[in-house]
């Protein structure tokens, strides 16, 4: 997960490249399946090649993917995901434009996360991992202070489980989790 450690993504340019949906889509691909071409990339994702060629070099270029040159061959160029925990400004540091990409990019991100449950749940039978649905709704009274903390232990919990494929050996599965919190208004 935390490959290349923490990041701090305040930068407004970076921020426009990563909340774009297609780039979304092909940041997710390669995080799911590992390297690809462009070419791959658009076939799997149902998108021009020549667009994804460019999505990509926009990735690359905020440090979101980066090129495997010792898997290329002649003009195919390999890409690959970099892992990082990407932290963004708090609201309060946030300007309005910034606001909202990151306010859009959430809500687009937890649609897709609701999507992608209930396809998870439809497609599997009861039983082993189709019984492998914890959910969790609690309501916690902490300080700002103490909500920080609690969710720096969430990722590193998220980093002490989080294995490759290869040290993760049979019988695993990614298992995507998601964690957002919001305080109670007051009234």
């Amino acid at each position: 997960m935390a490959e290349h450690g923490t990041r701090k993504l305040d930068d407004l340019e970076a921020l426009r490249a990563l909340a774009h949906p297609r780039r979304q889509r092909i940041l997710n691909h390669l995080s799911a399946h590992g390297p690809a071409t462009s070419a791959e990339l658009a076939r799997e994702l149902d998108l021009n090649t020549g667009a994804t060629s460019y999505h990509l070099r926009e990735l690359a270029k905020h440090g979101f993917v980066e090129e495997l040159p010792e898997k290329a061959h002649g003009r195919e160029r390999w890409w690959r995901f970099v892992p990082a925990d990407l932290r963004f400004p708090l609201r309060s540091e946030q300007d309005e434009e910034t606001r909202a990409i990151i306010d859009e990019m959430n809500a687009r991100a937890i649609t897709d996360d609701m999507q992608a449950f209930r396809r998870a749940q439809a497609a599997v039978d009861p039983g082993g991992w189709g019984d492998a649905f914890p959910y969790s709704r609690g309501t916690i009274r902490v300080t700002l202070e103490e909500l920080a903390e609690f969710f720096e232990e969430y990722i590193a919990l998220l980093g002490k489980y989080d294995k490759t494929a290869e040290e993760a050996g049979p019988g695993a599965r990614r298992v995507h989790t998601r964690f957002f919190a919001y305080p109670e208004s007051d009234g």
